[in-house]
């Protein structure tokens, strides 16, 4: 093997995040059988520690940025940002898991090695500089979140949520590997920039119809994975038939990690064709969030509701990538990471409230919860003002960097539209704090037990989270503004 190719101390030291996520994953595996009977506990205990270890690697890789493993691989601060942000949301989910899993008696090492390896592919995506590695961490994402939609293998509703997202999510991945598989025809190269310089040579204007025909397919692709339209069908069956941790999860992680690859392949591979790609992104923002929102409106199951609501929430992210410009990566950086926050914190109360078997799920459930247990009730409160967009809140500034953004890149129609659409959506927000305040308890507010440790602390987390982000926007916008991957 030639020397260039050997991996240095360097190399694993910037993808040690990643090394720690699989061996702890492979560890828990081993471990369950020689456990006793604090097992459970022992081992979601062994995966926040994997994944605090992993995330202070993350942070510490991040002082030796660079390309690793020739070149495939690429630690900067876009890259970082991203895997703290989709380990976070591992973390938050094994605190909200816990109880539920004790609860359904379904407590397993494959479960939380699920995660860590889930996790692990979407940090590999996060931090990929070439096409083929871009797959790989798509896959091992994919994969393993196929697998814990259907979790609760005697749940009907699992496995139909499992088998819908598994099909439909491996038709979108032959897309992405045509495309692939298009542009390397195309210019005899998956690098990311090196695939920019080749768009950029003179005298390769016949070739921008196939580039563009290749960025079209792996549009549809990561159109899939992100929920944007017209390829968001599977997220209300997949998020209403999938375990609550498990929905929780998928709103926040893959999706991050999915629009992460997405920023960095169209704004940096594909920057010098912008004008063709451009008008797929902002005719699928717009449709996004009209689909995501007005279909909200009519649901009566909080799950469904809350799916139509990231599907949405997923249009207004577009519509900062339709921006093409510095702000507009910077304004998606922070908005992901306010939704995540916002929409973690949401989905925990769901997963507690929900009870074994996931009995109470309808918005009339939550009738008089501000009455009975009215700290859960004021923390689903500041989630669901959130996304609306409330101030004071994450989701107010990442809605107002999102529409400047667009402003400034002339998309004053696409704004209005945005803005509207924000409008309408807080119908169906408030609808669900009325019922809480507002309706008479019924019995299954009445039997609510009290939040277990794990659910109360990511329920705070998230909260402080999001007020923080809605009083000092500056302390993650300024990070994601100097670590834009828009290339210059």
């Amino acid at each position: 093997m030639p020397a260039s190719f050997v991996p240095s101390a360097t190399d694993y030291l910037r993808f040690l995040p990643e090394i720690i996520m699989i061996a702890i994953g492979a560890l828990i595996m081993l471990l369950e059988p020689l456990l006793g009977g604090n097992k459970k506990d022992s081992l979601s205990g062994l995966t926040v520690l994997g994944f605090i270890v992993a995330l202070v690697a993350a942070i510490m890789a991040n002082g030796m940025p660079g390309t690793s493993f020739s070149n495939m691989l690429i630690v900067d601060g876009f890259g970082t940002f991203f895997r703290v942000l989709v380990i976070g949301v591992g973390i938050l989910t094994v605190l909200s898991s816990a109880q539920y899993l004790k609860r359904e008696h379904a407590a397993s090492a494959e479960y939380y090695a699920l995660l860590l390896f889930s996790v692990t592919g979407q940090c590999v995506m996060a931090t990929a500089n070439e096409l083929i590695m871009i797959f790989i961490g798509l896959e091992i994402s994919s994969i393993a979140t196929y697998i814990l939609a259907g979790y609760l293998r005697d749940d009907k509703r699992n496995n139909e949520a499992a088998l819908k997202y598994f099909l439909l999510g491996s038709f979108a991945t032959a897309f992405l590997l045509y495309g692939i598989a298009w542009i390397y025809g195309t210019t005899g190269t998956t690098n990311l920039m090196d695939i920019r310089a080749y768009l950029l040579t003179p005298g390769v204007q016949r070739n921008m119809v196939l580039a563009g025909t290749a960025a079209a397919l792996m549009f549809v692709g990561f159109a899939f994975k992100v929920s944007a339209a017209p390829f968001q069908v599977w997220a209300p069956d997949v998020y209403q038939g999938a375990p609550a941790p498990v929905t929780l999860f998928m709103s926040a992680g893959p999706k991050a990690a999915a629009f992460a690859v997405f920023l960095r392949v169209f704004m940096t591979a594909f920057e010098p064709i912008t004008s063709r790609w451009e008008p797929f992104v902002w005719s699928s923002a717009l449709l996004t969030m009209v689909i995501g929102n007005f279909a909200a409106l009519s649901q009566t199951n909080i799950k469904r509701l809350l799916a139509y609501s990231s599907i949405a929430h997923a249009g207004y992210v577009m519509v900062a990538i339709a921006s093409h410009s510095q702000i507009g990566v910077a304004a998606a950086m922070f908005y992901l990471a306010a939704y995540a926050l916002m929409n973690v914190g949401a989905f925990a109360v769901i997963t507690h409230f929900s009870r074994q078997g996931e009995k109470f799920l309808e918005v009339e459930d939550l009738a008089g919860l501000g009455w009975k247990q009215p700290v859960t009730a004021a923390l689903f409160t500041i989630f669901l003002l959130s996304l609306i967009g409330v101030p004071l809140t994450g989701g107010f500034f990442g809605k107002f960097y999102i529409f400047k953004a667009a402003l400034d890149a002339n998309l004053i129609w696409l704004s209005v539209l945005g803005l509207l659409n924000s409008a309408v959506a807080a119908y169906y927000y408030l609808r669900i704090i009325v019922v809480m305040y507002m309706h008479e308890p019924g019995d299954s507010t009445v039997t609510l037990q009290p939040l277990g440790a794990g659910i109360a602390a990511t329920l705070w987390a998230t909260a402080l989270g999001t007020l923080i982000l809605g009083i000092y926007p500056s302390l993650i916008l300024n990070f994601a503004t100097s670590s834009s991957v828009l290339a210059k």
